[in-house]
């Protein structure tokens, strides 16, 4: 079932030019939703990034285990942190969300004027039983274009047995589907037909579309599954919330702290 706002949703396919995906890249992006970037980061950029994000989520990790129930929303202390809008606190993030590979896969997969979305690091614990539940990045806010981009990036070795990224292949393509509120997450699948699993190296990156549904599985294993989720929007991105009245609030992606251009013109813009 589509989401309600979902009334007109047409997919926009790819022709390129293409600077920095590949052409079969973007094919599978247009028809599957996804792809894997594998090894874009070399090995220095990626521990610097790592080493970026840690003391941060360490923080997240405390913070959370104050709280009552040692949870806020669908974090949970020693199981799932998400800890959000590190670009306002690092500059080498902020410098790495505008980079040019970033802003190469922007200019390919949005078009010539983007700006940062949103970014956040998901680290899942050793033993984390419960899979992250299947939804779609635009079944938490409703995004207009509902087309808008996320970079899943593996810090460390993402495999099935950690938590890797799952997928179902093409149902982007509808536009964003209905969600329902569960106490890990909104849900807008269950126990979907067809569904992938994407591993992916530590420095390589998950591409994959606002409309792909994705879950993510259990932490088996004895080691910390590090991910830093980068979205990039077209610039005039509007969020619709709704008001007590029942109308819908459009607000302007262009938080000028964390929403920052990366694109004008198909150019890169230092920030």
């Amino acid at each position: 079932m589509r989401d309600p706002r979902n009334a007109s949703f047409t997919w926009h396919d790819h022709g390129g030019p293409f600077r920095t995906v590949s052409p079969e890249q973007a094919r599978r992006y247009d028809e599957l939703g996804y792809f894997v970037m594998e090894h874009a980061l070399g090995a220095a950029e990626l521990q610097a990034v790592r080493e970026a994000i840690d003391p941060f989520e360490a923080q997240q990790e405390e913070a959370l285990r104050a709280m009552e129930g040692g949870r806020f929303f669908i974090a949970r202390a020693d199981e799932i942190t998400f800890t959000t809008h590190l670009v306002l606190r690092s500059a080498l993030l902020r410098t790495f969300t505008g980079s040019a590979l970033l802003a190469g896969i922007c200019a390919d997969l949005i078009g010539p004027d983007v700006r940062l979305y949103w970014d956040q690091a998901v680290y899942k614990k050793p033993g984390t039983d419960s899979p992250f539940p299947w939804h779609q990045d635009n079944g938490y806010a409703f995004v207009e274009p509902q087309q808008y981009l996320t970079c899943w990036i593996a810090l460390t070795d993402a495999t099935e047995e950690n938590g890797c990224p799952w997928v179902v292949p093409g149902l982007h393509r509808l536009g964003t589907l209905a969600h329902e509120y569960s106490d890990i997450g909104f849900v807008c699948l269950r126990d979907p037909d067809g569904a992938v699993p994407v591993p992916a190296a530590a420095g390589s990156i998950v591409v994959f579309s606002s409309l792909t549904p994705h879950s993510t599985g259990p932490n088996r294993t004895g080691e910390v599954r590090k991910a830093y989720i980068v979205q990039f929007a077209p610039t005039g991105a509007e969020v619709l919330r709704p008001r007590s009245d029942g109308s819908m609030e459009r607000v302007p992606a262009d938080d000028g702290g964390r929403q920052y251009e990366v694109l004008r013109g198909g150019r890169p813009v230092t920030s």
